[in-house]
């Protein structure tokens, strides 16, 4: 026993100054005092007059760049769709070639797009997060013994495949049960076909009158009734045709960009995809358009806030144009797409005001203000990374329609690479 009691006595005197050294850290990770090293930085330039007028100039160019970005996508879609309900014969002959025309010029934006997302999560965000984390002002126990930039960003990228999945899941469900109460209603367009069939001929074998006027009665019911059948075959072997005729290579071109609905079985997951994928992407998006709006609001020095006006404005530009390619193909309703669009174009002059207006007594500077950037733009960086390369590059660069021609191949290759390097470019001011 007195063994037993020595080891507990020496266990416990050895893990009470290891728990309260970690608490004490625990605490100054979340400390609100500002950080001795970057208070002198922030009042080399201090102007509060001059940052709170460049400040209303930025929310003003960041939410036309903003606005402009998500609405050029949508209102191109909206045109192509109305010259395809028109039967345009030249947009038709155009998207045959796979790259000039409505369907190759979105692919080819929708790629810029993805390398926009991907550089944003890369060089941007990831970048931003492990600033923060590893910020002298935090502890150097745990924040910079153990990489928690990576680590949350992969929690985030694992999570988003969980929100993926379902979200998938729960969309497949809601299409299904359409297209069975959809099913059902043609079903009982056949039994009234058949009825109509079997009335005709009752009609024919017990009506009075002349056998003339018979045959031509029982000939109308008939002609009425095998209509009805002919419309609802008509439209299956329509569905069949898609179904089969459009996964495979036709000429080197197999995407028509114009139309609106998916074919056949293999289109129609696709369109329940591009609905989750539009939502989870701007969830992502907007996190981080809200730590920067926040930053900008927050800063009172102008010479922090001139380089960023500009360098968000393309920033945000960019990011609103791929986001509003996914809203394309997810094909909301107006109003949703709309909301969509308006609650993107706000986020950061949003942040910006709210940053502006509580940075009396807000300190950026602080440990806890670091800790919480660091981690929702690590957060942010995982949801994009994943958005892109899963979602958004993988789906199309590995498609039949992409394998099947070669020039929208290249062409797409190149507007991914164009997007990434433009958006890495900004990483230079911003």
């Amino acid at each position: 026993m007195p063994f037993f009691e020595e080891m507990m006595e020496s266990s416990y005197s050895s893990y009470v100054p290891y728990l309260r050294t970690h608490l004490q850290q625990l605490a100054a990770s979340v400390s609100t005092a500002s950080c001795a090293t970057s208070r002198g930085e922030a009042e080399e330039c201090r102007d509060e007059a001059a940052a709170l007028g460049l400040k209303m100039v930025a929310v003003a160019a960041i939410l036309v760049s903003g606005a402009t970005g998500v609405a050029i996508p949508l209102l191109g879609r909206r045109w192509r769709r109305r010259a395809a309900a028109a039967g345009d014969s030249s947009s038709s002959s155009a998207a045959s070639t796979g790259v000039v025309g409505g369907g190759g010029l979105f692919v080819l934006a929708k790629a810029f797009a993805a390398g926009v997302i991907l550089a944003t999560g890369f060089v941007h965000v990831l970048d931003d997060a492990d600033d923060a984390l590893t910020d002298p002002c935090l502890p150097a126990v745990p924040w910079r013994r153990f990489p928690f930039p990576g680590f949350v960003a992969m929690l985030a990228a694992l999570g988003t495949l969980v929100v993926d999945f379902v979200g998938t899941h729960l969309y497949e469900s809601k299409r299904r049960g359409e297209e069975e109460d959809q099913a059902a209603a043609a079903d009982n367009g056949r039994e009234i076909a058949a009825a109509l069939l079997e009335d005709g001929a009752l009609a024919a074998a017990r009506g009075g009158g002349d056998v003339e006027g018979r045959d031509g009665a029982a000939g109308n019911n008939k002609e009425d009734a095998m209509h009805i059948v002919g419309v609802h075959a008509h439209a299956a072997a329509h569905r069949h045709s898609h179904a089969h005729g459009h996964g495979a290579c036709h000429g080197g071109a197999s995407y028509d960009g114009d139309h609106g609905h998916g074919h056949g079985h293999d289109e129609e997951p696709s369109q329940v995809r591009h609905a989750v994928v539009s939502q989870v992407l701007e969830l992502g998006i907007v996190s981080h358009s809200v730590i920067i709006g926040l930053s900008l609001g927050v800063s009172q020095s102008p010479c922090t806030i001139k380089p960023l006006v500009a360098a968000l404005s393309f920033h945000q530009f960019f990011e609103g144009f791929a986001l509003g390619g996914c809203i394309c193909e997810a094909q909301f309703k107006t109003f949703s797409a709309f909301l969509m669009a308006f609650f993107f174009a706000i986020t950061t002059p949003a942040g910006i005001t709210v940053g502006a207006g509580i940075a009396s007594f807000y300190n950026p500077n602080s440990p806890r203000a670091l800790v919480v950037e660091g981690i929702l733009d690590a957060m942010s960086a995982g949801i994009l990374i994943y958005m892109a390369l899963v979602d958004l590059i993988a789906a199309d660069f590995l498609s039949k329609r992409m394998s099947c021609n070669p020039r929208l191949q290249v062409c797409s290759y190149i507007a991914l690479f164009l997007g990434a390097m433009a958006m890495s470019s900004l990483a230079i001011w911003a």
